[in-house]
């Protein structure tokens, strides 16, 4: 059985610090000028919820809520802790004391059907991009994305594991 109090500290340390390394790996992208996603508008859907509205036709046109920003990346954030959680159950118990890369990225991986096959549609662009123009270059940079944070998963547990 899984004590998810003992997983708890090091997903918080790992989620926060794998999805800020993802962050700055996004802002990267955004300065070679790859669209990424506005967590703006994550917060924006997710306040939409509040009047049952759960997919838009196109999120951006939807009306822009009070607090959106602040909840789009509040969100961001606390998936990546979850993430960081789900990983930790079903990794080796000794993971964190001796991290593997290629388990963390093969999560990263699997992490980008959340977007994919959830936040996408919801937000309008169909599933896996495909009512973007540019469906996929997009699933590229969503799947490199994932695997940047799969891999900090990684590194940040190194980190740890060093300390």
């Amino acid at each position: 059985m899984i004590n998810l109090t003992s997983i708890f500290t090091p997903a918080l340390a790992v989620g926060i610090g794998a999805t800020l390394l993802m962050d700055l790996w996004s802002a990267m992208l955004r300065c070679m000028g790859v669209a990424t996603l506005n967590y703006a508008l994550l917060g924006r859907w997710c306040l939409h919820w509040r009047s049952g509205t759960w997919f838009h036709q196109s999120i951006g046109e939807a009306c822009a809520a009070h607090g959106e920003k602040i909840i789009g990346w509040t969100v961001h954030y606390l998936t990546g802790i979850l993430f960081a959680m789900m990983f930790l159950s079903i990794a080796e118990p000794s993971w964190t004391e001796d991290p593997a890369l290629v388990p963390a990225l093969v999560f990263g991986a699997a992490t980008v059907a959340l977007p994919w096959f959830v936040l996408q549609p919801a937000l309008g662009a169909g599933v896996a991009s495909g009512k973007t123009p540019r469906p996929w270059r997009n699933r590229a940079v969503g799947l490199t994305t994932h695997l940047v944070f799969g891999g900090n998963l990684y590194l940040c547990a190194k980190a740890m594991a060093l300390i």
